[in-house]
């Protein structure tokens, strides 16, 4: 069945994608144009709408107890607000020459096109899952989705064993290894890099890697998977590497996500690089007026380097929704860019980082200077004041603040919000020892610890220019 354009009075909006993205730019839209205006369908292939993909290791591994705690909107208060949510419904193909999409049921298998005036692309990202013998086997698990998540319960609760492979090292494998060890499993963690935690400096990650292994997960760095061992019963019971086999009785994938674009591809849309959509500053998929596109299947503007980069992360999703429907619904927003920041934990490790890496740097044709420094979270006299690890990089002659790397405890993850604002703001570091920080002893010593780093990072520039 085609719904043409023709037997419409109202404009339509097609969202393809149920989650942060997705259904923000649709609310948002929703709240500019009433549903007199404006109509709005929006297809979901999975059972769960406008969920904390980012909470799922907390809830696997038992810190927040109910599923539904994740969920920020359900698809019945989407329709009380005024859109046509098709929960189970996966989007196959997009017509962008004819203004429509095809749709499938995946409960009864029904197909039909639905014709759209404006399209919103918000399909996210997929675990990368590599082409290995056994990788499909049962047991072994991704984790994107509140499905996936509830895959994962289900697995270990029937699981009789405790020893758990976590294969890779960035964030969703450090964050599940912290879940795994809250559940009473042995974990091993199996990462391909020199260090875990990709995203920072070999020398930061380090720090995470001791720490790990300090907190009882057996590090395995510097090993490529090259199969999934299974037993008699076809279910997963080790991973194995060029040089050892490390026992499971479950795996999870922490490999990492790529864009999920293969509709976009298909219909012609523009991808880059990373293989992420392309949008203006408006999120307008670059080259077609009545499309937009956000979340994890998109590419966005690195405000430091000046290039593309694809960073799949809710808090740039549901930007990006705003956005979207802002300007689907009349109004006018951009979405700039972003610096890279991100923060994770494993057990009571803090890990956080924003800007660019030295191998980023180097990469942009960038000169800099790179500075470390150890300080405390608290004054160094109050109890229990916990050490961390802040590496700074600054750009030569200019002093431009480049990038910020955490490792610590208690306190340390969100002091990277100061250095995120300092890049943003593009400041150097002379500018930002001067920042007026709050101070008192139980939060953090009489220079705080960016502030220490700022200090340090000054010196060696001077230095350096001399």
């Amino acid at each position: 069945m085609t719904m043409s354009r023709e037997n419409r009075t109202k404009e339509r909006l097609v969202v393809v994608g149920g989650d942060a993205a997705g259904m923000s730019a649709a609310s948002q839209a929703r709240r500019l144009k009433g549903p007199d205006a404006l109509e709005i369908i929006a297809f979901e292939r999975g059972h769960f709408s406008s969920y904390s993909a980012c909470g799922i290791p907390y809830w696997v591994g038992g810190e927040v107890d109910d599923r539904d705690k994740l969920i920020a909107r359900s698809p019945e208060e989407h329709r009380e607000r005024g859109i046509d949510l098709r929960m189970r419904t996966e989007v196959t193909e997009l017509d962008v020459d004819g203004g429509r999409v095809r749709s499938r049921d995946l409960d009864s298998g029904a197909e039909e096109w639905t014709s759209y005036d404006k399209l919103v692309v918000a399909t996210g990202a997929r675990p990368v899952r590599p082409s290995l013998p056994g990788i499909d086997a049962p047991g072994v698990h991704g984790v994107q989705t509140l499905d996936d998540g509830q895959a994962l319960i289900d697995t270990l609760s029937r699981t009789e064993g405790r020893r758990a492979v976590v294969i890779g090292a960035g964030y969703i494998g450090v964050e599940m290894a912290e879940a795994l060890i809250n559940r009473g499993y042995e974990v091993t963690v199996v990462n391909r890099g020199k260090e875990p935690m990709a995203t920072l400096d070999p020398d930061m990650g380090r720090l995470v890697h001791e720490a790990m292994e300090g907190m009882g997960i057996t590090m395995v760095n510097d090993a490529e998977v090259t199969k999934i061992l299974t037993g008699d019963d076809g279910r997963v019971r080790a991973v194995a590497t060029e040089d050892g086999e490390y026992a499971a009785d479950v795996v999870v994938l922490g490999i990492g996500v790529r864009p999920e674009t293969t509709l976009a591809g298909a219909a012609g849309l523009p991808l880059g690089d990373h293989k992420g959509l392309l949008t203006d500053l408006a999120m307008r998929v670059r080259g077609h007026e009545n499309i937009w596109a956000g979340g994890d299947c998109v590419e966005v503007l690195d405000l430091v380097s000046g290039s593309e980069r694809h960073i799949a992360l809710g808090t740039h999703a549901n930007k990006h929704g705003q956005v979207i429907g802002s300007n689907v619904g009349g109004g006018y927003a951009t979405f700039p860019g972003v610096v890279g920041t991100a923060v994770s934990k494993v057990c009571d490790l803090e890990i956080a980082r924003t800007g660019l890496r030295e191998k980023d740097a180097h990469r942009a044709g960038l000169r800099f200077e790179a500075v470390t420094i150890e300080s405390t979270n608290s004054a160094g006299y109050y109890p229990k004041a916990d050490l961390m690890t802040v590496k700074m990089l600054a750009e030569l002659r200019t002093g431009r603040l480049l990038g910020v790397q955490i490792v610590g405890r208690e306190g340390a993850a969100k002091r990277v919000d100061i250095a995120a604002v300092a890049l943003t703001a593009g400041m150097t570091v002379e500018q930002m020892t001067a920042l007026d920080l709050g101070y008192a002893p139980p939060f953090s010593p009489v220079w705080d610890p960016i502030l220490v780093a700022a200090r340090k990072a000054v010196t060696a520039v001077r230095k350096t220019a001399q």
